[in-house]
């Protein structure tokens, strides 16, 4: 799975329509669908699809078809960031009407289109589950650990400082694996 962090747009061109396809991270959604329906208020419809992770990790996904006929838009939209295993994201088509009718399939074919398109040029970010853990050590171990850490990309959250020290990580759970098997014997690694 995969996301964006950043705004990216193409434009797609089909008998004098216009397909302005923006795609964007999911947090930002509502915003960019506010501001584009500001930016341009003479398009026809505002055709989007989104998917993302819930607090549950389960995929959350929606689309609509703003006027289109019934599953000619938001729908194709919606398949292809499925297929390409787009999450916490969403794409939003502006469409400009060119006067000429494109037919159910033809409107399909488009809206598809755009998405790939503005997909083609995005720059994705691969998604790994982040879990919280704590690292309980002595003060003697500390740089080595954090050597460890370092070399494993291991992201130190906070640092409590008592009678052991008390780090709190955040990585992936492959990489607590391996820290767990390069830890010395007076280290306790455990849940957050």
């Amino acid at each position: 799975m995969k996301f964006v962090q950043e705004e990216i747009s193409a434009t797609l061109e089909i008998k004098k329509s216009k397909f302005l396809a923006y795609l964007v991270p999911y947090n930002i959604f509502t915003q960019t669908m506010n501001t584009l329906k500001i930016n341009h208020p003479k398009a026809r419809h505002f055709v989007y699809a989104y998917r993302y992770l819930n607090e549950l990790d389960q995929i959350v996904e929606n689309s609509s078809d703003d006027g289109e006929p019934k599953g000619t838009s938001g729908k194709p939209c919606l398949n292809v960031l499925n297929g390409a295993g787009i999450i916490n994201s969403a794409v939003i088509i502006v469409r400009y009407f060119g006067g000429i009718r494109l037919g159910t399939g033809g409107l399909v074919k488009a809206y598809s289109d755009a998405v790939n398109l503005v997909c083609t040029t995005a720059t994705f970010i691969s998604y790994e589950k982040l879990l919280l853990k704590k690292l309980k050590l002595s003060y003697s171990d500390m740089g080595k650990i954090e050597y460890i850490l370092n070399n494993l990309s291991i992201n130190i959250i906070n640092k409590e400082f008592q009678t052991n020290v008390i780090l709190e990580l955040s990585a992936t759970n492959e990489k607590y694996e391996v820290l767990a098997a390069t830890l010395p014997l007076n280290s306790e690694l455990y849940d957050a």
